[in-house]
C-alpha cells in the first residue's frame, strides 16, 4: 500500500518543541505501517514487490527551524529492509541570503537521546536516499536488523530560506526474512613500521561513507602513492567506515578510526578511537555538551582535534574553544588565508600557555581529502613514535613530537643544544641559564625555493633563504632569557604583496626554559 501524509509545518502537526540539553529539536506527527501488513490488497498499490509498504509525508519547515527535525516511524514486525528517499526544493534567493539545505539520518527503536545507542546512520546532505537491513546498508549507516518501534528519521535544516524549505520524505518498508549482520572486522593497531621512527600520516579524510567521493581502496592507494605510514578514519558523524578498511591494511600502512564531530558551531577530529565508537555531534557551544563527548573520545583511547578552526564554510567556524582539545588542525588542505589565521592563533596560544606555566596544545595538518583533484596528504603530519602502533601515534601526537609537510618529498630535523651539554628536540623542552647561549639547527631537505625562519614568542627573530636546490642548514643563537620557544617554518615565496608566502613545512616548538637554580 502507499499513503500520503499532510503538511506537517503547522503547530498542530507539531508534537513538541525540546530545547536545553543539547541543540534544539522538533517532533512531527509519526508516519504508522501498523496496518501494512504483508499481503493486504496484494501488495498492488507499491507497485514493486507485493512485501513493499511505503509512505510519503510532505512539509515545510520554517526559517528558523530548531537544528534537527525528527520524523517518527512506526514499524511493524517481520520487516527486513527499510528504504527513505527525500527531496527538497532548493528556492532562489537574493544573493547574501542562506538558501535551503536539508541533511538527513536515522535513529532505531532505541531513541533519539543524545550520547545514546539508537544512532543508524547519518549521510548529511550528500545523498539522497539510504537503505538498512541486516546484511547491508548504504554507506553512513549501520547494518543490523531493522527491529519493531518507532524509528525517528532525522532531517537537519542545515539552512532555510526566507520562504521555508519544502520538503518530501518517502519510506518504504520491505517485509521478510531478516538476514543475518555479519560481524565486524576492524583494522590491527599495529603495522610493521621501523620501530623508532618519524612517520607520516594524514588523520583528516573522507569516503563514499560521508560526503566524499573515494571509495576506501581508492584512499589507501592514494595514502601509500603520497608515502604515507598512516591515516585515520574522519567521516562526518557517523562510524560506518571503521569496518570498511578490510583487506587494506598492510605492514606499510596503519589504518586508524575515527570520525569528524561535525557540529553547528564547529567540527572536530576523533583521532585513533577504539574502532566502533561513535561521537554524538548535536549540540552548540551553547549547550555546554562538548566536554562531555570530548571525555568519551579520550575514554575511547582517541584525540581531540579541533578542525579547520576558520574555516569560512556555514557551521565550520570552531567556538567550542581550545580547553578540551588535544591538538589542533592549523593546516587543512592546499595552504589559504585560512590557515594563516589559525597559525596565529595558535601560536598565540603558545606565549598563553608560556606565560601560565600551563600545557601547551601540538599543532597538526592533514588533508580533508575528499574527492579528486584533492590530494591525500597535502599536508601531513610527521609524527616521532616508538613504532607503527596506534598507541605510538597517538602519545607521538599528544606530545607535539611532530611537524607538518605539505609532501613526503620534505623532511626536517629541528634542535635546539645549550647549557651544559642538553639538547632538546621538536615538542621538548631545552633547560639553561637565563643568559646561556643556546644554538637552534634546521636541516630541511625537499624545499627548492623557500626561506627558513624561526618563529618565538616574540615573532619571527631569524630568516634565511635555503640553498636552490633546497637542502640546506640553518642555524641561530638566542639564550632563554631572550626566547621562551623556537619553532621553524620553511615558506614559499610570497604570492601576494604584503602577505606571507605559503608554508611548505611547520614544526612544533622546542621551548627554552630558565633553569633557576643557575
Amino acid at each position: 500500500m502507499t499513503g500520503s501524509h499532510a503538511s506537517q509545518n503547522s503547530p498542530l502537526g507539531r508534537r513538541g518543541l525540546l530545547v536545553g540539553t543539547a541543540a534544539t529539536a522538533l517532533t512531527l506527527s509519526t508516519v504508522s505501517f501498523a496496518n501494512a501488513a504483508p499481503g493486504e490488497d496484494g501488495g498492488r498499490g507499491s507497485g514493486t514487490d507485493p512485501a513493499d509498504r511505503t509512505e510519503t509525508v510532505r512539509g515545510t519547515l520554517p526559517a528558523g527551524s530548531p537544528d534537527y527535525v525528527y520524523l517518527p516511524v512506526e514499524v511493524p514486525h517481520g520487516v527486513r529492509e527499510m528504504a527513505v528517499s527525500y527531496t527538497y526544493e532548493k528556492t532562489p534567493v537574493p544573493a547574501g541570503t542562506q538558501g535551503n539545505a536539508l541533511d538527513i539520518g536515522v535513529f532505531d527503536e532505541r531513541g533519539t537521546e543524545l550520547g545514546g545507542s539508537g544512532f543508524r546512520g547519518w549521510s548529511g546532505g550528500a545523498r539522497t536516499g539510504f537503505f538498512i537491513r541486516a546484511d547491508e546498508a548504504t554507506p553512513g549507516y549501520v547494518a543490523g536488523p531493522v527491529r519493531a518501534g518507532t524509528w525517528h528519521i532525522a532531517l537537519g535544516p542545515y539552512t532555510v530560506a526566507p520562504e521555508g524549505l519544502p520538503y518530501e520524505v518517502t519510506i518504504t518498508l520491505r517485509f521478510g526474512a531478516p538476514g543475518t549482520t555479519p560481524a565486524p572486522v576492524y583494522p590491527p593497531e599495529r603495522a610493521k613500521g621501523r620501530g623508532r621512527a618519524w612517520y607520516r600520516g594524514d588523520c583528516h579524510l573522507h569516503s563514499v561513507h560521508s560526503d566524499g567521493r573515494r571509495a576506501p581502496a581508492e584512499i589507501a592507494t592514494a595514502a601509500r602513492a603520497a608515502g604515507l605510514d598512516f591515516i585515520n578514519s574522519s567521516e562526518h558523524n557517523t562510524h560506518t567506515a571503521h569496518r570498511a578498511w578490510q583487506g587494506l591494511w598492510g605492514d606499510d600502512l596503519l589504518i586508524l578510526c575515527g570520525e569528524e564531530i561535525t557540529t553547528r558551531n564547529g567540527h572536530v577530529v576523533a583521532l585513533a578511537t577504539d574502532p566502533g565508537t561513535f561521537v554524538d555531534w548535536r549540540y552548540r557551544a551553547r549547550d555546554n555538551r562538548f566536554g562531555h563527548y570530548a571525555k568519551a573520545v579520550r575514554r575511547a583511547g582517541g584525540l581531540v582535534v579541533p578542525a579547520h578552526p576558520h574555516a569560512t564554510c556555514i557551521g565550520c567556524n570552531w567556538k567550542f574553544g581550545f580547553g578540551e582539545a588535544d591538538a589542533v588542525e592549523v593546516w587543512n588542505g592546499p595552504y589559504t588565508p585560512d590557515d594563516e589565521v589559525a597559525l596565529a592563533e595558535w601560536d598565540n596560544s603558545l606565549v598563553a600557555a608560556v606565560r601560565a606555566s600551563k600545557p601547551w596544545l601540538p599543532a597538526m595538518g592533514n588533508s580533508d581529502a575528499h574527492r579528486e583533484p584533492d590530494q591525500v596528504g597535502l599536508p601531513q603530519t610527521v609524527v616521532l613514535a616508538e613504532e607503527l602502533s596506534r598507541e605510538a601515534i597517538v602519545a607521538g601526537i599528544r606530545a607535539g613530537h611532530s611537524y607538518i609537510a605539505e609532501s613526503s618529498a620534505v623532511s626536517l630535523s629541528f634542535r635546539a643544544s645549550g647549557g651544559r651539554g642538553g639538547h632538546a628536540g621538536i615538542g621538548e623542552r631545552l633547560r639553561a641559564g637565563a643568559d646561556s647561549p643556546v644554538t637552534v639547527r634546521l636541516e630541511v631537505t625537499g624545499a627548492p625555493g623557500c626561506t627558513a625562519h624561526f618563529v618565538t614568542d616574540q615573532g619571527t627573530l631569524f630568516t634565511s633563504a635555503l640553498p636552490e636546490p633546497g637542502a640546506g642548514t640553518v642555524e641561530w643563537r638566542t639564550t632563554p632569557a631572550y626566547a621562551a620557544y623556537v619553532r621553524a617554518e620553511v615558506r614559499h615565496p610570497a604570492a601576494v604583496p604584503g602577505l606571507p608566502g605559503a608554508l611548505a613545512a611547520l614544526t612544533n616548538p622546542v621551548f627554552l626554559d630558565i633553569d633557576q637554580s643557575r
